[in-house]
C-alpha cells in the first residue's frame, strides 16, 4: 500500500515570517522560507492521518486541499502543536462522527484540561463533544488507524517526552534534543527522516536538537534522506541547503513525499 506524506508545516514556534512580517535571516523572496508550524499529513487512498494541530492548521489543509482526516496523532501539548485544535469541530460535523486523537498520557491529559469542551460538551446541544482522546501505551509496537499502520516511540524533548512516529520506511521526529537507544531502534532502517534542526549550529539549546545531533543520530538509524524541520528565523533556506552534509536537506512547506508500507 501507497503512502503519501505532506509537509504542512515546517517552521518553529514563531512560523517564518514571525508576527509583525519579520524573517530574520530568512530572504523572504524564497518562497520555501514561508513557514507555518510544524505538522505533516499521511494518506493512503482510504485513510488521512495528521500529526499535530498547530495555529496554522487551518491554512494549511485549505493550502493542500485535504478536505478531512481521520484521526490526530500529536507528539505533545505545547502550544505551536495544538493550537489549532478547535478546527477540528468542522472535521466532527462534516464527518458526522467524534474524531479521534491520539498522544501520550501527558499529552492527553493536558488537551481534555486546556479543551475540556472538545471532550465532553459545552452543556447545550449546540456544542456536542466533538473529540475522543486515546492513549498511546506501547511504544515500539505497530498501531493501525484505518488502513495506516504506523509504530510510535518516546523522544526527549528536554523538558518533556514527545512521540514520534514510524511509517513504513519513512520517520517523523520532531521536537527532540537527542534520542535514545530504544527509539533508534525503532527508527533503524529507514529511508527518509523528517527531524528536528531547529537548534541549527547551536551548542546549548535545552530543548531542540543541533546538526550535529542530527548528524549523529542518523549515523545509526541510516536514513538515505534526512529533511530538516522546525526550521527558525535564522535558518535561511538557501544557506541551510547549502551548509548541509549530502542526503541532507532543509524541509519546505508543500514537500511531498510517497512510501510504501
Amino acid at each position: 500500500m501507497k503512502l503519501k506524506i505532506t509537509v504542512l508545516g515546517c517552521g518553529n514556534s514563531t512560523g517564518v515570517p514571525a508576527i509583525g512580517d519579520y524573517w530574520g535571516t530568512c530572504d523572504p523572496k524564497e518562497p520555501k522560507n514561508v513557514r507555518t508550524r510544524c505538522s505533516i499529513a499521511v494518506q493512503s487512498e482510504n485513510t488521512t492521518l495528521i500529526i499535530d494541530t498547530g495555529p496554522d492548521f487551518s491554512r494549511q489543509m485549505t493550502r493542500e486541499k485535504i478536505p478531512t482526516l481521520d484521526a490526530v496523532l500529536y507528539t505533545h501539548a505545547h502550544g505551536d502543536h495544538i493550537n489549532g485544535i478547535d478546527e477540528l469541530r468542522i472535521i466532527t460535523l462534516r464527518n458526522k462522527k467524534l474524531t479521534p486523537v491520539y498522544g501520550n498520557l501527558a499529552t492527553m491529559k493536558d488537551l481534555q484540561e486546556r479543551y475540556v469542551y472538545m471532550f465532553k460538551g459545552n452543556n447545550h446541544e449546540l456544542y456536542p463533544p466533538l473529540l475522543t482522546a486515546n492513549v498511546i501505551e506501547n511504544y515500539g509496537q505497530a498501531m493501525t488507524v484505518g488502513d495506516i499502520t504506523f509504530t510510535p516511540f518516546v523522544q526527549d524533548h528536554g523538558t518533556c517526552k514527545t512521540v514520534g512516529y514510524r511509517f513504513g520506511d519513512y520517520g517523523y521526529s520532531t521536537d527532540i534534543l537527542d534520542l535514545d537507544p530504544t527509539a533508534i531502534k525503532t527508527l533503524k532502517g529507514i529511508k527518509t527522516w523528517i527531524v528536528d534542526g531547529c537548534a541549527y549550529n547551536q551548542t546549548n539549546n535545552a530543548v531542540h536538537a543541533n546538526l550535529e545531533t542530527v548528524y549523529r543520530l542518523n549515523d545509526q538509524i541510516g536514513a538515505e534522506q534526512v529533511y530538516i524541520t522546525s526550521l527558525s528565523l535564522g535558518m535561511d533556506y538557501a544557506t541551510v541547503k547549502r551548509e548541509l552534509k549530502e542526503g541532507y536537506e532543509p524541509a519546505y512547506d508543500g514537500l511531498k513525499l510517497e512510501t510504501s508500507i
